[in-house]
Formats: structure tokens, sequence, C-alpha cells
């Protein structure tokens, strides 16, 4: 059980994240994954750091095969189809309207295989005035509504990790799932879509429920101030994370960790409604605060009083930490040709056991040969 979806085959026609981290979840999941690539170059990750084989590309693309197909093609097409007549799933994130272009339309898939899962992730949907638009994650995050809460409209300036692109990626293989356990039933196949533009939506649901419920257009501020999370950095100039949700209990214990009790009888910060209205006058006092101390001073004092609070780490930092060490988060593979591999441990157990460590990401057509037999595609 701890690969559930050991047996189904994944035909992914997928580059850079959205459609590499769909199949990259399915394969965690044991799914056998065979990534078709364009006979020059592959991927276009794969050349993000000037050569075949990135760190941003390995990210995306563990535990899948890789084949060299040109689309373009009837050769390219025509083993494709073979491919596909046997598969379970097909996964890609092309523009709407390339798939028929590549005799990939509904119509013919649904003749060469009733039972094939088929989903379409795009930037905007299959319809509409946006629909022919290119889409990267920094698109998706604006227009969904994601960098309005991140970003100082006097002084915008992007940064942070990808967001639309992962969260678009995680809801595509949400449908997928579904797909195939509507398939177990029905025998038949589905057409799964989704987009960046609603995947960005659906992942701020609160930020839509506050304009609908309330007439309140959140800005950077608005959900950090109603749960009482803040930053700081302290006397060494390390961060400090801090979310004191709304148990009353953790607001004392921080005021008693900073020795500040006086803090209490403040009209301004007396109630959690009150500590809601003056969020950046309060914010001031303890900054003011926390920098009279080292950051670790202040995670002994904060969990000497059950306070939710963590060190900001950095990458480096996180693969240290001692709870991320305990649970093994981060194993290595070894690849034959390209050497050691870090990967990161699906996030799910199945009766206590994590997924499949079968292979890192694989080099160019790596499987060329081994595919090509198993499926007659010489």
């Amino acid at each position: 059980m701890t690969q559930p979806l050991d047996g189904i085959l994944v035909i992914e026609l997928g580059t850079m994240i959205t459609a590499p981290l769909a199949g990259m979840m399915l394969a965690d999941l044991g799914a056998r994954v065979i990534k078709v690539e364009h006979p020059k170059g592959g991927d276009p990750f794969r050349a993000y750091r000037g050569d075949l084989y990135s760190p941003h590309f390995s990210a995306y693309n563990r535990n899948k095969e890789s084949i060299q197909l040109d689309l373009q093609s009837e050769s390219g097409q025509a083993k494709l189809h073979k491919l596909l007549s046997r598969a379970d799933v097909l996964l890609d994130n092309y523009r709407p309207g390339v798939l028929a272009r590549l005799r990939l339309d509904d119509v013919t898939l649904e003749k060469l295989n009733p039972r094939l899962v088929r989903c379409s992730i795009t930037g905007f949907g299959d319809s509409g005035p946006y629909r022919d638009r290119p889409a990267y994650d920094s698109v998706g995050i604006a227009m969904s509504g994601i960098a309005s809460l991140l970003l100082d409209p006097q002084r915008p300036d992007a940064a942070g990790p990808t967001i639309a692109d992962n969260v678009t990626g995680m809801y595509a293989c949400y449908g997928i799932l579904a797909a195939l356990l509507s398939r177990a039933v029905t025998g038949k196949g589905a057409r799964v879509a989704t987009n960046m533009l609603e995947s960005g939506i659906a992942f701020i649901p609160d930020t839509f429920a506050t304009f609908a419920r309330l007439g309140i257009v959140s800005g950077s501020h608005t959900r950090v101030s109603t749960s009482q999370s803040y930053a700081f950095a302290c006397a060494d100039d390390r961060m400090l994370a801090l979310h004191l949700s709304t148990p009353d209990k953790f607001w004392k214990g921080l005021l008693a960790a900073i020795e500040r009790p006086e803090l209490a009888d403040d009209e301004r910060f007396s109630t959690r409604d009150a500590r809601v209205t003056h969020y950046e006058v309060l914010k001031a006092e303890l900054a003011a605060a926390f920098r009279t101390q080292p950051r670790a001073e202040w995670c002994r004092r904060l969990e000497a009083e059950d306070v939710p609070h963590a060190p900001i780490w950095s990458a480096d930092e996180v693969i240290e930490d001692p709870q991320v060490q305990h649970l093994r988060t981060f194993y290595e593979m070894q690849h034959p040709r390209l050497g050691t591999v870090t990967g990161i441990e699906r996030p799910v157990l199945i009766d206590g056991e994590r997924g499949p460590h079968r292979m890192p990401a694989p080099a160019l057509g790596e499987h060329n040969a081994k595919i090509a037999a198993e499926f007659g595609l010489d």
C-alpha cells in the first residue's frame, strides 16, 4: 500500500514545473512515469543553469524515465500513439490547441484508448479572452491575487519561491487521482483540465471569502495582523518567526518571555481585536524587544512559555535542523553517469512508510532503447 499507484503508466508531455511536478507526485505514489522530450535539448528546464541536468530539472523529475521523440514528425507521433495505447494517464502543459495539432485531440485519444485519463494544464483555461496568452509563475501569482498579498504597492519587489506553478501541479495531480478512482468504477477514462489562474485563486480562498462577506480587500498585512504573525531580527541579526493565532495564552506567554508584562494593560493591546487593529504599533514594540537578545536565547525563552515560534532557516540550515534530520526528509540517490543527487521524501506516509526510492531525474533520452524495445517503437 505504500505505492498505491503501482501498475499505473503515465506519459508526461511536460516542461518546466506544472506538469513535471504533477508527474513526479504520481511517480512518488508508485506510478511509472515516462517523460517524452524533444530530441534537441529536451525539457527547457534541463539547461536552466547551463547544462542538461540542472538542479531545477532534477528537483521536479525524480522517479521518471526519459525518451526522446520528435512530435512534429509522423514517426514521433506514431510512436507516442503506441505508448498511449497502453497508458493510463496522459499529462501535458501545452497551450490550448497544441495537442490537436499533434493528432492528440480528445476524439483521437478516446478511440486510441478509452480508459485513458487525459490531463491538460494551461495558463488560463481552454477558452476565453486570455486563452492563448503565455503564462509563467509570476503571471499566475499576479492575476490570481497572490502577489497583492505579498507586495508593498509603494515599493513592489518580486521575491520568494515558485507558488502558482507548484500549486497548479498539485491540483492537476489531485484531479488525476480522482479520475483514476472514477475509472475503477466506470471503466472509462476522463478529461481533466486545470489552469494556473484558477489554481492560484483556489489556493487563497480566505482572501475571497473575506471580500465577499466583509467587503475587505486584503493586502500584504491583512492575514498576518489577523493571525498575529510576526518576523523579527534578533541581536545577532538572525531572524525569528512568531504565530500567536487566537489563544490568549500565547499572548501572555510572549509577554512573559520578553519580560514586558505592562503591555497587557495597554489599551491598544489588551484584547486580540485591539492587537489586530494596532498591529503595526505592536510590531514595532516587539521588534525593539527582540533586538535585545540573540535568537538562541529567544528560542529558549519562547519554548519555555510554549509560544509558537521558529527560527527562520535558510536552505542549508533546514537540512541540518534536528527535526528534519529525525524525519529523514532528504535522501541521496546515485545516478550512473551524473553522480550523487539529493532527493526530498514524499511528505505523505502510507502505513508509516515513505514512497519509492527508485531513481533520480533521468538524463535526456536515458531510457530510449529500453522503452523502444518494450513498446515496439522501432
